[in-house]
């Protein structure tokens, strides 16, 4: 079963997002927000990450930097509402871009993808 990390303040995307990927078979864990996020990295070892951009606190875009740093190999979906931030060139690092819906329908085909391109760790 993949892990999934889900890091985003909102806590309803949150419940949403780990409903709706438990129910496609995924093992989901989540962060409100930048807070220890390389440590979980650490301790659980996600498959993938979906991280939002827009959070009160953290920007996703230096925190898929910092994931980069140590993970240059994790799967990141950048994860937000705005379609702007594509152009923005700290976002090329990531391996996926998905704009915020109430339908999950991308961000499962994304996930698919991702999951399905990474490379087996050893």
């Amino acid at each position: 079963m993949a892990k999934i990390l889900v890091v985003d303040d909102e806590e309803g995307i949150r419940i949403l997002y780990s409903m709706e990927l438990h129910d496609e078979g995924y093992e989901v864990v989540t962060l409100p927000d930048g807070t220890g996020l390389i440590e979980t990295l650490d301790k659980e070892q996600p498959d993938c990450v979906v991280l939002d951009i827009k959070m009160r606190e953290y920007n996703g875009l230096d925190l898929l930097q910092e994931i980069r740093k140590k993970y240059y190999d994790m799967p990141v979906i950048l994860n937000s509402a705005y379609s702007s931030f594509k152009v923005d060139l700290k976002a090329v690092a990531a391996d996926y871009y998905v704009v915020k819906s109430s339908d999950l329908r991308e961000l499962k085909d994304k996930l698919k993808v991702a999951l399905e391109a990474r490379i087996p760790r050893g």
